[in-house]
């Protein structure tokens, strides 16, 4: 099978066609040459080139237009462009109809070789991107997501399952880290048997304890009946403790010699059960400052902490965001007997621009929020929430700590919002654009002086001023 690159090359010019040629007789590319845009579309169907060297100023026509129809392809090529009028306003013209890079005539041997040579890289990366891709799952139990973090937790939860090892889950607050215990279950040998989830932080610390472990008829005021906890409900199968962080310290207790002896008693009983459960748990806050603070035993965290694992915001999900929101836009039209089939550009770059605090749950809430109060087929930017449009945060309270004992509350500094640790962090793209705008003032505002600075190709600096420009105008 041949693996050269193949090169399509338009140029008007028998004399620069022959120089270009002679530049590349020492390189591995197939290459044919036309003079004319009719030639060339008449080649692109038969030779297929990987890359395409064109001119601008043709006989029977302007090179952009080829451009267009060269980027619609199933599998376009990548478009160099070549002109001699090689201003700013011409590159950013191409650059914004899809070619890959611009050389300014006249061009020696090795500026040709290198635009090339990162063309077909580009392409290699592409074609293995491509292949991973195939690999990749898009969906896994109750999960919706491509991303590579995503790819990452699927396969945690694939290792984890086929073990009886205890899985500690962290994340914030809608990440879905109910979802990854129910997937560990549903993937588990125990599949068959009862999951059964506690909320730790929702049930009063008072109760806790008969929930867990049910209680007998008269073991405190209003225990009319025997009771079986979530222990004994669980026995063969997988018992969840979400918010594992909220539970007493006396309770843990009791947790800690019940995981390590499978063993318990009932609260008013003096009967010891034994059990077979495979734990799970879970917290949206950080178990080793709780620890360290003297709210979660050691000896427990260590216990329960075998396998981590992480389920990431949202905002680390970027190429999910829209498969989640076109998710849920098709769940709610559906219940709410509406229209839509999908979300404007304007729309989307606002959904994928926004940090979303509250992950998927806070998603979730939006989508349905735009269903039921607007109507029509496509979401467009003024039906969304306020501060998705805006870009402003919502943080929600942190709920109130109520198993301090009442005679001495502890008094423990407030954990940072969400928000504050953002201020804390410039975010990569500000960097980023301060690090361009830094080198364009050293260089009088030469893009391509610039970019030989900062050593990346001129089309690199050109796409990502063009998109800045375009948010500023949005936000206007």
């Amino acid at each position: 099978m041949n693996t050269r690159p193949k090169v399509l090359m338009i140029e008007d010019s028998i004399s620069l066609s022959a120089i270009y040629k002679a530049y590349l007789d020492d390189t591995d590319y197939q290459l044919v040459t036309v003079e004319r845009l009719g030639s060339a579309h008449a080649v692109l169907g038969a030779f297929q080139p990987d890359i395409v060297l064109l001119d601008i100023e043709l006989p029977d026509g302007n090179g952009l237009d080829f451009l267009d129809d060269a980027t619609t392809l199933p599998n376009p090529p990548k478009i160099i462009v070549m002109t001699a009028h090689g201003t700013s306003d011409m590159a950013v013209k191409a650059i914004q109809r899809g070619a890959f890079d611009f050389l300014t005539k006249p061009f020696d041997a090795a500026r040709l070789k290198v635009t090339l040579a990162n063309a077909a890289a580009q392409l290699q990366l592409g074609k293995r991107v491509n292949e991973l891709a195939s690999l990749e799952r898009d969906h896994y139990c109750n999960f919706i997501g491509q991303s590579l973090a995503m790819q990452s937790v699927y396969k945690t939860i694939d290792s984890l399952a086929a073990s009886d090892a205890t899985g500690f889950i962290v994340g914030e607050s809608g990440t879905g880290k109910e979802l990854a215990a129910e997937a560990i279950h549903q993937q588990s040998p125990r599949r068959n048997a009862a999951f059964i989830a506690i909320n730790c932080g929702a049930i009063p610390g008072e109760l806790m304890e008969s929930e867990l472990f049910g209680h007998v008829k008269g073991a405190f005021t209003g225990a009319s009946n025997n009771r079986e906890g979530a222990a004994r409900v669980a026995d063969g199968g997988t018992l969840f403790l979400d918010e594992i962080c909220e539970m007493s310290l006396e309770l843990q207790k009791k947790l800690l010699r019940f995981i390590q002896t499978g063993t318990f008693r009932k609260v008013g009983s003096n009967t010891l059960e034994k059990v077979d459960v495979r734990f799970l748990c879970a917290t949206n806050r950080d178990p080793l400052v709780e620890v360290r603070e003297g709210r979660f035993r050691e000896d427990l965290f260590y216990r329960l902490h075998v396998v981590p694992v992480r389920m990431p915001p949202l905002r680390e999900r970027d190429v999910d965001v829209m498969m989640i929101a076109n998710h849920f836009l098709r769940q709610f039209s559906e219940q709410e007997g509406k229209a839509f089939t999908g979300f404007s550009p304007e729309a989307t770059q606002a959904i994928r621009r926004y940090a979303w605090p509250g992950n998927v749950r806070q998603l979730q809430n939006a989508m349905q929020q735009v269903v039921v109060l607007n109507t029509g087929q496509t979401v467009e930017y003024n039906m969304l929430p306020d501060p998705v449009t805006s870009g402003a945060l919502q943080t929600e309270p942190a709920p109130a700590r109520s198993r301090a004992p009442a005679a001495a509350p502890a008094q423990y500094p407030p954990e940072q919002s969400h928000l504050v640790r953002r201020q804390q962090i410039e975010p990569l793209w500000l960097t980023e654009k301060n690090a361009i705008q830094a080198a364009l003032d050293a260089c009088d505002g030469n893009i391509n002086r610039a970019a030989g600075l900062l050593e990346v190709a001129p089309s690199t600096l050109y796409r990502k001023l063009q998109t800045w420009k375009d948010v500023s105008a949005l936000n206007q």
